[in-house]
């Protein structure tokens, strides 16, 4: 009896917290950190991934198959909508097994008759970019492993020669070309291992400079041209595996932390038959810049390569010869700052290959310029006081250029085009009822696109669009039965807002409890970044930024910032203004905005004011706390650098300079040296596998905090990578952490 009793009690006790209906009341469903990193409950759909047909009449997708398992290869066509299955699951089972391959990643020859298919993979830092790869052959039906004299789970980039008759992959850092009628492997490169990567990157390369397949097909079939790393004298760092042995192993990583010495890096030029490889020379020392960019001009013997000095404010594009080897330097690109490396990722050409499409900012914009193959003639192609964000496509037979900008609102995007030629104005192709995010996915012939739809309250909506009307086909996903679970939880809405400090106005948003009384004042949570790297306040998805409804829910005001210096459309003079001082300028925007905000708004409690962020927003979450501890009372740090010495040099050199000439641009913007202001509550997280943003960042601070007698908490994570996701439970355990810090030590609700 007294069991049921208090059972009775509990329950009731159970019914008045979660705010469950009783008798008569509205019903109120909650969202639970369960059913947002366990159960997968409000997990969005996505579609594809889509290639197009080398035809432009339609598009292949994988599609689950029920009966066998494992994925089939579906075409739809474009007009029609009629759907047929190209390759099914059945026919991707080997000999001798009972279940087919799994498609992690598929490529079609340029006649679509053969199929490259990636399985099997492995994790390679970020990405899963290591694995076995097997061909199926439309045509003859048949399905066949590559690469049997290699070991298995260790090929990497496999790709088809262009006249499909090969392919040539890396293994264990070498090349090797196969022949896919007789199957005759052919290893063309013999040196890679132990200091020699070639035809892939170092660790700094790939993080920073998104450098992975490190070779290219000639167009005739006959060459490859490759990267070729050297990674002697740069400085080795040992992650500590402590967990999955009674005797710790440790993880060797090359990592050039700033003012370090890089990998020497050279392009090469092999016969796809094998033998004696031959090098571009380069002018430069090969530790002081940076092979950025490589790739074919399109029908010819020439490669275009991007080379970066070690500042990264000049890039210097050269045209190689791989039959003369003559190298000729066709452009310089400069800046007082920095050079955004990836505003030209891939070069596009136009006009039988005499023009190139570029990005430059020269003129205080990111703009679009038509460069001549010769460098002589360069034309604006769009005008006016706004960025684009990226380059869409590009329809050569009408002679337009698609790209993604947003003019009037930094924190959405829409696609436009211009005219190459540089006539006319710029022309908005997403109609003007649909605002928020917009992405797409153009086909070669700029006659169609996949559109991504999306904004705060609309989880992706896919479709097949023409251009330029923008007459939507079909709906490919709409994500409704996420959107109908997200409604249900009835909450409120990232609403947007300016904040003007004086010296500029920034973009913001918060979130408010769900029942939110202006009359009582509230604890703020700021969820900051704050890096050139990224922007936080933008009008997205973002999974419904669940974790910010979760704690608004618990009776906190969440809000974001983007401070000068983000990654947002508004101007150079904006995004570069803080070179040299990283993590100063920012902070004081944030504080300066947090200021205003207690003004602004009555409803604000300016004693509770907390503030997290993660990675770069770890970094400048300290610096807050630290130089403005006034007015920050709690923070948690995730991830973060606490000393840029301690980052890598191409990341950090480019937004700060050289050590030597900016020493103390590097102290003053490392909180580890403003320890001794802290006044609040810190918690400090990290994994201790991050091969990013090494534990090291806070073993470092935690002795500089134990030195100052400042109390604080922290939590590491075994082996959990930057992301700290890793290993069972992980996710769940690190929100739940978060929430108990943020309870005790900045009280939740009204007053």
């Amino acid at each position: 009896m007294k069991t049921r009793l208090l059972f009775s009690f509990t329950f009731f006790g159970l019914y008045l917290l979660l705010n469950l209906p009783i008798a008569g009341q509205n019903s109120v469903v909650h969202l639970t950190l369960e059913d947002i990193y366990k159960n997968g409950t409000y997990r969005q759909k996505g579609y594809g991934p889509i290639q197009w047909t080398y035809d432009n009449k339609g598009y292949f997708t994988l599609e689950k198959n029920t009966k066998y398992g494992g994925s089939d290869i579906v075409r739809y066509n474009l007009k029609t909508g009629k759907r047929s299955v190209v390759v099914s699951a059945k026919q991707l089972i080997p000999v001798g097994k009972n279940k087919p391959l799994i498609i992690s990643n598929y490529k079609w020859s340029a006649d679509n008759t053969k199929l490259l298919i990636f399985t099997n993979t492995r994790k390679v830092w970020r990405y899963h970019t290591r694995g076995d790869y097997w061909v199926f052959d439309i045509k003859t039906n048949k399905l066949c492993q590559l690469g049997r004299s290699v070991e298995r789970a260790t090929m990497m980039f496999a790709k088809f020669s262009p006249d499909g008759k090969k392919v040539a992959y890396v293994s264990k850092y070498n090349l090797y070309v196969e022949n896919l009628t007789t199957g005759k492997i052919t290893k063309i490169t013999f040196d890679g291992g132990n200091n020699i990567i070639n035809g892939t990157f170092d660790w700094v390369y790939e993080e920073e400079l998104s450098d992975r397949d490190g070779f290219r097909w000639s167009p005739d079939s006959k060459y490859i041209v490759y990267w070729q790393s050297n990674t002697k004298g740069v400085g080795t760092f040992y992650l500590i595996n402590n967990i999955d042995s009674i005797y710790p192993r440790l993880i060797p990583i090359k990592y050039p932390k700033v003012g370090t010495q890089n990998s020497a890096v050279k392009i090469g030029v092999v016969s796809a038959e094998g033998g004696k490889t031959r090098w571009f020379n380069i002018p430069g020392d090969p530790r002081n810049h940076y092979l950025a960019r490589m790739d074919f001009i399109p029908e010819s013997d020439e490669v275009i390569i991007q080379q970066l000095n070690r500042l990264q404010n000049t890039n210097k594009i050269w045209i190689g010869n791989i039959v003369t080897m003559k190298l000729n330097n066709v452009l310089i690109e400069k800046d007082d700052a920095f050079l955004d490396i990836k505003a030209n990722n891939k070069i596009i050409w136009y006009d039988h290959n005499k023009y190139f499409l570029w990005v430059s900012e020269r003129d205080g914009w990111r703009h679009l310029y038509k460069v001549s193959r010769d460098g002589e003639e360069m034309t604006l192609i769009t005008k006016g006081d706004f960025d684009i964000v990226t380059i869409a496509g590009i329809d050569s037979k009408e002679g337009y250029v698609y790209y993604i900008a947003s003019p009037k609102n930094y924190t959405q995007r829409y696609l436009y085009r211009s005219h190459i030629s540089g006539k006319g104005k710029s022309e908005r192709i997403t109609p003007s009822e649909i605002t928020g995010n917009n992405s797409y996915q153009i086909s070669p012939n700029a006659k169609w696109a996949i559109h991504t739809f999306q904004n705060v309250t609309t989880p992706p909506i896919i479709s097949l669009v023409n251009l330029p009307e923008h007459k939507n086909i079909r709906i490919l996903e709409d994500n409704y039965v996420l959107k109908e679970k997200i409604d249900s939880l009835r909450l409120r809405p990232k609403e947007f807002f300016k904040v003007d400090i004086g010296d500029v106005v920034l973009d913001a948003w918060m979130i408010k409890p769900v029942k939110f009384d202006p009359s009582k004042k509230y604890p703020v949570i700021f969820y900051v970044y704050g890096e050139p790297a990224g922007s936080t306040v933008q009008d997205t998805w973002n999974g419904g930024d669940l974790w910010h409804q979760y704690m608004a829910q618990q009776g906190y005001i969440i809000m974001s910032i983007d401070n000068r210096g983000t990654n947002v459309p508004r101007g150079r003079e904006w995004r570069k203004c803080i070179y040299r001082q990283i993590g100063i300028l920012a902070s004081h925007d944030q504080a300066e905005a947090v200021r205003k905000i207690c003004s602004m708004f009555n409803y604000v409690d300016a004693k509770r004011i907390g503030i997290w962020g993660w990675s770069g927003g770890g970094q400048m979450t300290l610096n807050c706390l630290f130089r403005y501890p006034e007015i920050y009372n709690t923070g948690i740090a995730v991830a973060f650098v606490s000393d840029q010495k301690l980052y890598d040099d191409i990341y950090q050199e480019r937004y700060m300079g050289l050590l030597d000439d900016n020493e103390k641009g590097y102290k003053n913007g490392s909180p580890i040296n403003f320890v001794h202001n802290l006044k609040g509550n810190l918690m400090i997280i990290a994994g201790t596998g991050d091969d990013n943003v090494h534990y090291q960042n806070l073993e470092m601070l935690v002795n500089e905090l134990i030195k100052e007698n400042k109390i604080f908490s922290m939590m590491s994570y075994p082996m959990r990578s930057h992301g700290i996701y890793e290993r069972a439970n992980t996710s769940y355990h690190l929100r739940e952490t978060m929430e108990w810090f943020w309870k005790n030590n900045l009280i939740p609700g009204g007053k």
